[in-house]
């Protein structure tokens, strides 16, 4: 238990979740010669190092579990860093409220999340050229040079943010070596920075729902003193106030 909170959102995985969603069902097409296509590719996706995935291409295609062979066309992701963005800070002191049932006085909070950049590194890997452009054409018109998507960031309280994702630099690297036996892989590298912030713990807490307050003026009159009760209105209303006066 860390500053006497333990809690978890699992709001990185679903930060990585989003990211990887956003590129998966890729297609690739052939064409013959006459411009017709003749087949359509699935580019799979999966969470690694582009490292991992050039070495199972480069080695017999026999060795691992289940006799896995690499299948390229692939896209390969991960999250290379954390940093602290100061410029999207909100005020501390701020609060998110959350009233689950509208005819409850609890509810629940937790202060403004802290804002934070996410480095993510795509890689394209492809065998032919062709492929590789198809796939990069197919991705950067929608960067322009963020794109936004909205994401579930914290489930608990049926709150859901607008995260920016913003592609940052593009480069291409051709990975062959050795005699012409070998394998050759290209890759394509793409670099996103995801615009997202984390949570702190949530707290339960409940609403005033009836104040009583006694009126009387500065003077040394005998005025009685006017009692008046407020009770507050169920929340799914404007939050008026009933005020009744005795």
């Amino acid at each position: 238990m860390i500053f006497g909170h333990d809690f978890y959102h699992g709001t990185l995985r679903r930060y990585i979740i989003m990211f990887g969603n956003i590129f998966n069902e890729l297609q690739v097409e052939r064409y013959d010669s006459s411009g017709n296509v003749i087949q359509k590719v699935n580019v799979p996706i999966e969470y690694g190092p582009k490292q991992k995935f050039i070495r199972r291409v480069t080695t017999d295609p026999q060795i691992g579990r289940e006799q896995f062979s690499t299948q390229l066309p692939r896209l390969g992701f991960e999250m290379t860093s954390i940093s602290y963005a100061p410029a999207r800070k909100l005020n501390t002191g701020f609060k998110l409220k959350k009233n689950l049932d509208p005819d409850s006085v609890n509810f629940s909070s937790t202060y403004v999340p802290v804002p934070y950049d996410m480095s993510f590194s795509l890689s394209v890997l492809v065998r032919n050229a062709e492929d590789g452009t198809q796939i990069v054409e197919k991705i950067l018109p929608f960067f322009t040079p963020d794109f936004t998507v909205t994401m579930k960031a914290l489930p608990s309280m049926s709150l859901n943010l607008d995260v920016p994702i913003e592609l940052v630099t593009i480069s291409s690297e051709d990975t062959y070596e050795g005699d012409f036996d070998s394998r050759r892989v290209i890759s394509w590298n793409l670099d996103f920075v995801v615009k997202g912030y984390l949570f702190g713990p949530i707290t339960a807490n409940k609403y005033i729902a009836n104040t009583t307050i006694n009126f009387k003026n500065d003077s040394n009159s005998v005025t009685e003193p006017a009692l008046v009760a407020s009770s507050v209105i169920t929340s799914n209303s404007d939050f008026g106030f009933t005020i009744v006066t005795s």
